[in-house]
C-alpha cells in the first residue's frame, strides 16, 4: 500500500538516493542500486556504477528474482553466481546479465513489518562478496529504515491533526491531544537524521503552533523553542522527570528552562505557566 502523499514529506526515493551514495564510498563494490516497493512491487530506480539501462525501472514482483525474494522474506539474501543460482527464479536474467552482474546481495529496507524498499550491491566478478560489504549494506538498510519510519510518523500526527482540524474552538479532549501531536511532532525534529527534514519540521511545528493557538497579544514574551517544548509537555501533565525523558534532556535543564520560562511569563508555578502561555497564544 502506498504512502500517502504529504505536503511536508520528501519523496522518499531521495532518501534511498543519498544512501546509495553513501555506500557507494565505504561498500567497496562497483555497483549498487535499489528501489521502493509499492503494492509488493519492487521497481529499480536509483544506481551508482551500472554500465547499462536495462535495469533502470525494471519492476520486480514478490517472490521472483533476488529482490523479490527479500521483499517477501524481509531478510537479506545473496547469491555468489547469479547466472546458476538455484535459489532464486531467473525472471530477470537478461538485464542482470547484461549487466555483467554475478555475485550480489540484496538487503530489505523494513518498517513496522513491510518491506519498503531494497538496496542491492554486486560485482561482475566470481566470488561471493565479503562480510564487510554486506554488514555495511546491513547497516545502510537499517539507516533508510530509521529515516523512513520518521517520515511515516510525522505523516501520522499530521492526519490526526487534519481530522481535528475542523473544530474552530477545540476542548477538552481533543485540545489536549492536539497539544500532544503539537509537542511529539516537535520532539521528532529533534530525532530526525537528516538535517533539511529537522529544520521542515520546525518549520511546520512553528506553523502549527500559531494555528492552534492563534496570533500573540501584542507584547507577549518571547520563549526560547526549548521553553516552549517544556511548556508543551507540562500542559500535558508531565512531571520535570517525564520531560526530560520525552526531550531528552536532563532534569536540571528542563527545571532551568521551566524557571526561565516563568519569569518570562511573570508566573509562580508551573501550571501558571502553562496557563499564562496559552492566554498569551504562545501554546495551544
Amino acid at each position: 500500500m502506498p504512502t500517502p502523499p504529504s505536503l511536508l514529506r520528501p519523496r522518499d526515493s531521495d532518501a534511498l538516493r543519498a544512501e546509495i551514495r553513501r555506500l557507494a564510498s565505504v561498500a567497496g563494490v562497483p555497483v549498487l542500486f535499489g528501489g521502493e516497493v509499492d503494492a509488493d512491487t519492487l521497481r529499480l530506480t536509483e544506481f551508482s556504477g551500472v554500465r547499462t539501462n536495462g535495469l533502470r525501472g525494471l519492476s520486480v514482483t514478490r517472490a521472483s528474482g533476488l529482490g523479490g525474494q527479500v521483499v517477501d522474506s524481509r531478510q537479506p539474501a545473496s547469491v555468489s553466481d547469479y547466472r546458476s543460482a538455484l535459489s532464486i527464479t531467473h525472471h530477470y536474467d537478461g538485464p542482470v546479465l547484461g549487466e555483467g552482474i554475478r555475485s550480489v546481495v540484496a538487503v530489505p529496507v523494513v518498517v513496522s513489518g513491510r518491506s519498503r524498499a531494497v538496496l542491492y550491491a554486486a560485482t561482475r566478478g566470481a566470488g561471493p562478496i565479503g562480510d564487510r560489504t554486506a554488514d555495511a549494506l546491513v547497516q545502510g538498510g537499517r539507516r533508510l529504515a530509521a529515516e523512513i519510519g520518521v517520515r511515516d510518523e510525522v505523516d501520522r500526527r499530521l492526519r490526526l491533526l487534519e481530522v481535528a482540524a475542523p473544530s474552530p474552538a477545540p476542548g477538552g479532549l481533543v485540545a489536549e491531544e492536539l497539544c500532544a501531536v503539537q509537542a511529539e511532532l516537535r520532539a521528532i525534529a529533534d530525532a530526525a537524521g537528516d538535517e533539511r527534514m529537522r529544520d521542515r519540521l520546525r518549520e511546520v511545528g512553528e506553523r502549527l503552533n500559531r494555528a492552534l493557538a492563534g496570533d500573540p497579544v501584542p507584547g507577549t514574551p518571547r520563549l526560547a523553542r526549548r521553553e516552549i517544548d517544556v511548556l508543551l509537555q507540562v500542559a500535558l501533565g508531565c512531571s520535570n522527570q517525564e520531560t526530560a525523558q520525552r526531550l531528552s534532556l536532563g532534569p536540571e535543564t528542563v527545571k532551568s528552562y521551566l524557571r526561565s520560562a516563568m519569569h518570562k511569563l511573570d508566573a509562580h508555578s508551573r501550571h501558571e505557566a502553562v496557563a499564562a502561555a496559552r492566554r498569551l497564544g504562545a501554546i495551544p
